[in-house]
């Protein structure tokens, strides 16, 4: 596995959080913050994937069919249209 450093500016609090955190899972930051980098990609592009299944056979008028259903009421009071 080859490996790249990236600068990474935080601002304290989190920095400090991650600090912390890595502390508790005795780890060094750098591998927390890899190892947190990591879980957000996976959730990311399983994310993509699973959407885009979800897509692929779509149509319009499938979407029409759904919105046809939606009732004709006024919205709740606070979500109207500015």
């Amino acid at each position: 596995m080859s490996k790249n450093t990236y600068p990474l500016k935080l601002p304290n609090s989190i920095k400090k959080a991650a600090q912390r955190l890595a502390k508790e899972d005795g780890v060094s930051l750098n591998q927390w913050i890899s190892v947190a980098v990591a879980q957000k990609v996976g959730v990311a592009e399983t994310a993509a994937e699973f959407l885009g299944k979800r897509a692929a056979g779509a149509k319009p008028e499938d979407l029409k069919a759904f919105l046809s259903s939606v009732p004709d009421v006024p919205p709740v009071p606070g979500d109207e249209l500015p």
